[in-house]
């Protein structure tokens, strides 16, 4: 690869279902040929996350920043920050990353940092989207893919995938079912946007 490739980081902080997705994609289509485009490492922030195993066996290197090892949610964040820029990203991709971020860090990957949330936002930020969304009584939830901004979850969006919400649903398989779909939506948002990327 020349020094123009756009490195992709993801990191994670459990199973990484999306982040397989992400890998598998990007192999199957040939990123690295049609985009110039290819996943370089896979950083969790716990290092029992199912995800690392995951990674390796499709073939991409990972990396383990455990926060518990930190005073401070600004001094983990500025040693992830190290970790990540090693690898030169054009892209950090936060596939079930269980972190709030600081704004420094933020900042730092303003405009080149994109997270999938599972909501249809700006509807639900934070946690226990599904819940949420059976009890307020919606016909519709989702995911969204979106920037990541310092203000949780509330960077430009850049695609949505819809499902009905079934009159039997509960959080989990309401969850299950916007999950299939964001493993169809998150690739395919994530090479949009490479498309519109001017190399590093």
């Amino acid at each position: 690869m020349t020094e123009k490739a756009k490195n992709i980081v993801i990191l994670i902080s459990g199973a990484g279902s999306n982040m397989a997705a992400l890998i598998r994609a990007a192999e199957e289509e040939n990123w690295e040929a049609s985009l110039g485009a290819r996943v370089v490492a896979v950083i969790s922030n716990k290092p029992g996350a199912e995800g690392l195993a995951l990674a390796q066996a499709l073939g991409v290197p990972t990396q383990v920043l455990d926060h518990k090892g930190f005073e401070s949610r600004a001094a983990f964040d500025a040693a992830l920050q190290t970790l990540i820029d090693a690898h030169q990203p054009a892209l950090v991709v936060l596939a079930g990353f269980m972190r709030i971020l600081t704004p420094d860090f933020v900042e730092h990957y303003a405009g080149l940092m994109v997270n999938v949330h599972p909501s249809l936002l700006p509807a639900f930020t934070g946690l226990n989207t599904h819940q949420r969304a059976i009890d307020a009584g919606c016909s519709e939830a989702g995911a969204t893919v979106h920037l990541v901004t310092a203000d949780l979850d509330h960077g430009q969006i850049l695609a949505q995938a819809v499902v009905p919400v079934l009159p039997d649903d509960s959080a989990s398989t309401l969850a299950a079912r916007v999950l299939a779909q964001e493993h169809l939506m998150y690739p395919q948002a994530i090479k949009d946007f490479l498309r519109k990327l001017k190399p590093a």
